[in-house]
């Protein structure tokens, strides 16, 4: 059987994992595969199934734009549609598409395959990547209502006993989509193995600040690591951020290395704690510690359409000045704890004090590297 792989042109910094795990699932029995991105007009190749993957549900248009195109060139084959937007969405998808076999949430079956990275070298965006993304565990122990994990992942459980066997010859580091890595009870066999390994490692999903303790922040600090990724969404954590940073700084990693996701514009009749006023609280306390601001604005689970939604508790004004206060005052969209920034905040009395634009403070550090 041919299988033909369709990774839809939306926005991504990473390759399609879950179609390379696909692709040595059908390898294994026989068949074979070729790898797509988006529209493909000069294909020779005639597949019996096409396997369709799909990423946030506010980017749909690309993935409908394959679906008819794939389904008017090769009637015949057989189409499904995974991924997030096929399993938050089934039936809208199907309202559009009937034709089309849909799954959702993860494929077991395939998940524990090494992902094919040869196929990479055929698709022009990823032919120089040199990297190994891989789950050492799935799902999370937390259930935070702004999470999509929980409705796709399920619980906290390991999916991966020695490590070396999961990296890709010839890779140059390791990127861990773990969503809470701490939390599997088999992190520190995965931590002895990553050092083992000696590459460079992104916890790029981020870490639990709530999990850290001495022995975790000295076994992360052993690796090679380029950022240490953290969330401070709630006001009620900042203990928890506070402690964290400390035990990341005694262990010897820089503050500044230290990247902390800041959600807002974020609202549930249960969770009403989001406000611009708690946001700047938040920011503050990030950089007073010496780390990284990342400001991470909300989006509904179902959004058909990107930065639309509006909290009640917010106004498009209060939103607006995020975005310009990013692009001029921060860096790459975050704000680092430069010293004219600090000095900013701490003088600010309200939100809208703190991230105007003007007058700005001229001892703000000039545009630089955040690490």
């Amino acid at each position: 059987m041919k299988v033909l792989l369709v990774e839809p042109t939306y926005y991504t910094k990473f390759p399609p994992l879950g179609l390379l795990k696909l692709a040595s699932y059908h390898r294994s029995r026989g068949n074979q595969v070729k790898l797509v991105r988006g529209i493909k007009e000069d294909l020779k190749f005639n597949p019996d199934r096409i396997e369709i993957t799909s990423l946030f549900t506010y980017a749909w248009k690309p993935v409908h734009e394959v679906i008819k195109f794939y389904h008017n060139r090769f009637r015949n084959a057989k189409m499904r549609v995974g991924g997030i937007y096929a399993s938050l969405m089934t039936r809208r998808l199907q309202s559009f598409f009937p034709f089309i076999d849909l799954h959702i949430g993860l494929f077991e079956e395939a998940d524990g395959y090494l992902p094919a990275y040869d196929l990479l070298n055929e698709v022009e965006k990823w032919k120089k990547w040199d990297s190994t993304i891989l789950f050492t565990s799935r799902g999370c122990i937390r259930n935070c209502p702004y999470c999509v994990v929980p409705k796709l992942e399920g619980k906290i459980r390991s999916v991966v006993e020695d490590l070396e066997h999961q990296i890709y010859p010839d890779h140059k580091r390791i990127i861990l989509w773990d969503n809470n890595f701490f939390a599997s009870h088999n992190w520190k066999k995965m931590i002895q193995d990553l050092r083992n390994l000696g590459l460079p490692v992104d916890f790029n999903q981020g870490i639990d600040a709530r999990l850290i303790d001495n022995e975790k922040a000295n076994m992360i600090a052993d690796l090679k690591t380029t950022l240490i990724r953290t969330a401070f969404d709630d006001l009620q954590e900042k203990k928890v951020i506070t402690n964290a940073v400390e035990l990341f700084s005694q262990s010897g990693i820089r503050r500044r290395k230290i990247f902390i996701y800041t959600l807002y514009n974020f609202y549930s009749e249960k969770y009403r704690s989001d406000t611009p006023a708690t946001f700047f609280e938040r920011t503050k306390q990030i950089v007073d510690l010496g780390c990284v601001s990342y400001p991470m604005r909300y989006e509904p689970l179902t959004a058909l359409e990107k930065n639309h939604f509006l909290s009640p508790l917010w106004t498009d004004h209060q939103l607006k000045i995020i975005g310009k206060a990013r692009r001029i005052l921060g860096y790459g969209g975050a704000f680092p704890p430069y010293k004219g920034l600090v000095k900013k905040f701490e003088k600010a009395h309200s939100f809208e004090e703190a991230f105007s634009v003007y007058p700005l403070e001229k001892s703000v550090e000039p545009i630089g590297q955040i690490t």
